[in-house]
């Protein structure tokens, strides 16, 4: 049995007349974390949102757990066992923090109104419930079940939407820069915490701090202009001339590769 969790071969995406993305194939293995790094525009995001649904691809082959089949649209996610998080942190205001991590516990549920329209039964929300508080807990975030977004540090925030990404128990967990906006001490938790959670899940995660992409990820993926152009160990593709390149611009200054951790 295939060891991969997540194969795209091929994947090509057009807006218009510009090409987001040429031919480009990744692999996600069980219990794994895949980086997937490049410059601002390189078509990371994209290769996001068509595993997710949002965005349709021209052509490409998509399998999850050695199935092939269509790219999945946004409402088959969950029973599939994917999840994300966003580039932002995406919480509802007017919910409490459980309510908000319980959003992402049911594709079906929907606090208060939900309750009112379909019958939502105090056991089905007790379970929701201790499912959310479970996931807040993996990720350090029980204190904060009470909370209003409003109330927490961008931290808090950031590990708030965390658990609402865990709490469906994903197969794979997107994430989109998720060290973005954080201090090193967070970061660093951060860091443990992603090394915790791939026991559970494989983890596919866009990220800018390529120091964090280096302690955490397995294998890299390396985007430019919409085609990938190395993988591998961090340590292997942080020397290709094409990645140097595509950071860099053509140098002959050693001493700048400190952008790629060199």
């Amino acid at each position: 049995m295939s060891s991969s969790l997540l194969s795209i071969s091929k994947l090509s995406v057009s807006f218009g007349g510009v090409k987001a993305l040429t031919d480009v194939s990744l692999d996600v293995p069980k219990n794994s974390v895949v980086g997937l790094i490049g410059p601002n525009g390189a078509g990371k995001t994209t290769v996001f949102n068509c595993i997710s649904g949002l965005v349709k691809s021209d052509s490409g082959t998509f399998a999850f757990e050695g199935v092939e089949r269509e790219f999945p649209k946004p409402h088959e996610l969950v029973d599939l066992g994917i999840t994300r998080t966003l580039q932002g942190v995406g919480l509802f205001n007017e919910l409490s923090v459980i309510q908000n991590v319980m959003v992402g516990a049911d594709k079906n549920y929907k606090p208060n109104f939900m309750k009112e329209l379909f019958g939502l039964s105090g056991k089905v929300e007790a379970g929701l419930k201790q499912r959310a508080e479970e996931a807040l807990a993996w990720v350090g975030g029980s204190a904060l079940i009470d909370s209003k977004p409003s109330e927490l540090s961008y931290p808090d925030s950031k590990r708030v939407a965390l658990a609402r990404a865990l709490v469906i128990n994903p197969k794979l967990l997107l994430l989109d820069e998720p060290a973005a906006g954080l201090g090193q001490d967070d970061i660093d938790a951060l860091a443990s915490l992603i090394k915790q959670i791939k026991r559970r899940c494989s983890i596919l995660i866009v990220e800018h701090h390529v120091d964090f992409v280096r302690e955490i990820s397995d294998t890299v993926n390396v985007l430019n202009f919409g085609k990938l152009i190395a993988t591998g160990h961090y340590d292997e593709v942080k020397r290709d001339p094409a990645v140097i390149e595509a950071y860099l611009g053509h140098t002959d200054n050693p001493g700048e590769n400190s952008k790629l951790g060199a």
